[in-house]
């Protein structure tokens, strides 16, 4: 029989870090910058959490601060990401390369970043296994709230999470309001639509791309640590990440640029992406096939909302174009 009850909290926990990814690639892709680099970025806030982890953990052999326990990886997650982004608005936004190369050299550089010092971290713990564990940092990141227990089904549905999740959401909604309800939203969706246009508007147009490419770098990030502190409890192992990356891509065209709309997405989509393991009998072909669902329905998708070519379910006009003022 399905246990929705159980179904449901794996849903949002595989769900989570689409949800950093995808928020992060929204802000990027509203400002005209295509950034098919988040998978890399994702796996190098992933990789810089563990460093920092790692570090604290082995210069703090007694009883961890639960403050610095959390602040360390955050903020080595935050800054690892916050470089990719710099690369890239430098790339891209400055020099003016093509942003769908400079994005897949950012996920090759970033996947070969994070198994480099992955490798070198399990040499330096001496660890027969293939992964390094930091479950003392990982149970601060995992603790849910202390009352989730006492309320039953609605307890493990809604607050058995760590906090990371509710962060994930927060961020989401906060994202949707300032794109759509403030005057600096706006503006980033001007320079998204038609640079030349919100250049003329005296919009600093370069410095929208930058912010909202290191912003969206960072927000992507903090999916990689959540994946790793969160979702693995502390395991960090070399590519275990998978195609989380490219499915928080394509979440945001699946729920067409809205990141409100991707709370729910993202829980579908980890819904769907572990549906085979609950899917009693079937064959590893079948299982693997049910992974095909979250590309098959962005797909459907994206062919629904180009046949009815509302502009509101459009991406922006700019979309993955340089800008070169002296053309305007």
């Amino acid at each position: 029989m399905f246990d929705l009850v159980t179904f449901i909290p794996r849903a949002v926990m595989q769900g989570m870090p689409l949800l950093f990814g995808c928020t992060g690639e929204t802000i990027s892709e509203k400002a005209g910058s295509l950034n098919l680099g988040i998978p890399g970025v994702m796996y190098v806030g992933g990789i810089c959490g563990v460093i920092g982890s790692f570090l604290y953990e082995q210069n703090c052999p007694g009883e961890l601060n639960p403050f610095l326990a959390i602040f360390i990886p955050m903020m080595a997650c935050i800054l690892g990401s916050l470089i990719m982004g710099i690369l890239f608005s430098v790339l891209t936004v400055t020099l003016r390369a093509n942003q769908n190369v400079v994005g897949l050299a950012m996920t090759t550089f970033g996947v070969g970043f994070g198994n480099f010092f992955g490798g070198s971290l399990m040499k330096l713990t001496g660890s027969t296994v293939p992964s390094i564990a930091l479950s003392r940092t990982s149970a601060f990141f995992s603790k849910s709230l202390p009352f989730a227990h006492d309320l039953g089904w609605f307890g493990k549905i809604f607050f058995s999470y760590g906090f990371l999740t509710y962060l994930a959401i927060a961020i989401a909604i906060a994202t949707s309001f300032v794109l759509s309800r403030t005057r600096t939203g706006l503006h980033l969706r001007a320079v998204g639509e038609n640079p030349a246009t919100a250049d003329a508007a005296g919009i600093n147009v370069n410095r929208y791309k930058y912010c909202a490419i290191c912003i969206g770098c960072m927000i992507a990030g903090l999916g990689g640590l959540f994946y790793v502190m969160d979702y693995a409890s502390g395991v960090w192992s070399n590519d275990a990440f998978g195609d989380r990356g490219w499915l928080a891509i394509a979440l945001v065209i699946f729920t067409l640029w809205k990141p409100n709309i991707a709370i729910f997405g993202s829980i579908l989509f980890g819904g769907l992406y572990i549906l085979n393991l609950f899917i009693p009998g079937a064959g590893m072909a079948v299982k693997e096939l049910y992974k095909m669902l979250p590309y098959v329905v962005t797909i459907i998708v994206l062919v629904f909302t180009s046949i009815r070519k509302r502009r509101e379910d459009q991406p922006p006009e700019s979309l993955g174009l340089p800008y070169f003022r002296e053309d305007r």
